[in-house]
């Protein structure tokens, strides 16, 4: 019995050393050698340079995502090119068409409204106000009608009230006819002198004629192109004549198309001093004179 317990008691001695033989010691704290009049010394190093934490270091598959979905927004934000050599815009959202929301509201007996960009009828390239109807009797009037100031950044001398389907093709032939045929000329064109809007009439203001288009408010009448420089081209004084006469007649084109109605100083005694755009309609097509 004594032998057993002295073999145990030396096994359990001899375990317990080997188990603190096996434990790592504790790392020595950092320490810094400093020259000094007094030999070296071994001193702590400053908070600052003892590293706080050690950042985390991405995995090697996280890091080919990140270089790749890099990659990838460079490639959008790039133009692209196509196999003739243009550059064709990226792909960005493609904007909302001109006057899809607003014709809806018109559609169902709305009025006209103002969007986001400050404009009317859908567009913020037209400028002016909503009014109140106008009911005139005797077949004039506009249900929806709007006050136009200014289109695609070309100002009404005299605001003309309208409804909006004039309005946008008015806006329509300024972007795509006056600003481009005008160009540079005398600093280019910046405002329209205008003769007429909606008036309750009869056409060529004859007694006993038929009802104008103005008096439904789908007609204009424009009887000058006033330039930045001052100058302007008049329908009375430049058509036929000079540079200013084959602009006006070019205008007069460019106006034949977009509008149902185009009549200028050749169409009869009327229409001397201006043009005259409406938006009727015709089965034959646009009437132009």
């Amino acid at each position: 019995m004594k032998r057993l317990m002295a073999a145990t008691l030396t096994f359990l001695i001899a375990g317990s050393a080997t188990a603190d033989a096996a434990r790592p010691e504790p790392r020595p704290p950092l320490q810094i050698e400093v020259m000094s009049s007094r030999g070296t010394l071994a001193v702590p190093p400053p908070e600052a340079a003892v590293p706080s934490s050690v950042r985390p270091v991405l995995r090697l598959d996280e890091a080919i995502r990140a270089r790749r979905d890099r990659a990838a927004v460079r490639r959008l934000a790039e133009p692209r090119i196509d196999v003739a050599g243009h550059v064709r815009l990226s792909d960005r959202p493609a904007l909302r068409p001109d006057g899809g929301p607003e014709e809806l509201v018109l559609a169902m007996g709305g009025r006209p409204r103002a969007n986001r960009g400050g404009g009317i009828c859908g567009r913020g390239s037209i400028q002016g106000q909503s009014i109140a109807p106008i009911r005139d009797g005797g077949g004039c009037g506009i249900a929806d009608p709007v006050r136009v100031t200014q289109v695609s950044g070309v100002a009404l001398v005299d605001p003309v009230r309208m409804d909006c389907v004039t309005a946008q093709t008015l806006d329509d032939w300024v972007r795509s006819g006056l600003l481009p045929t005008v160009g540079r000329t005398g600093g280019g064109a910046v405002a329209l002198q205008t003769a007429s809007g909606y008036a309750c009439r009869a056409r060529n203001n004859q007694a006993g004629g038929k009802i104008s288009e103005h008096a439904k408010g789908r007609a204009i009448d424009i009887s000058a192109i006033v330039l930045a420089n001052g100058d302007r081209f008049s329908v009375q004084d430049d058509w036929g004549r000079g540079r200013g006469g084959r602009i006006l007649q070019a205008l007069h084109r460019a106006a034949c198309g977009p509008f149902g109605t185009v009549l200028g100083p050749d169409s009869d005694r009327f229409h001397r001093d201006h043009f005259h755009f409406d938006t009727a309609r015709y089965r034959s097509g646009a009437y132009c004179r």
